[in-house]
């Protein structure tokens, strides 16, 4: 999948828990999506462009959100 559109995808997933007023509760809850709905190829990949190139494009919860739940988001194999 390209990175371009993996990259608007997150943010948009980020954009709308940054109305939750928690921090916490926010990057949280964008783990949990990733989590949840997206394939694990998917979640490799925005961790490839995470270490490679720093999450470039990406916004501050999804990069936080990457980073604070990494064990949990990345998959088996």
């Amino acid at each position: 999948m390209d990175i371009g559109h993996l990259t608007k995808l997150a943010n948009n997933i980020g954009a709308f828990f940054e109305a939750e007023r928690d921090r916490a509760k926010a990057v949280q809850g964008v783990a949990n999506h990733l989590r949840s709905f997206w394939e694990p190829r998917m979640r490799r990949q925005i961790f490839v462009h995470l270490d490679e190139k720093n999450g470039e494009g990406l916004s501050p919860i999804v990069i936080e959100a990457l980073q604070s739940y990494r064990k949990e988001l990345t998959p088996a194999g």
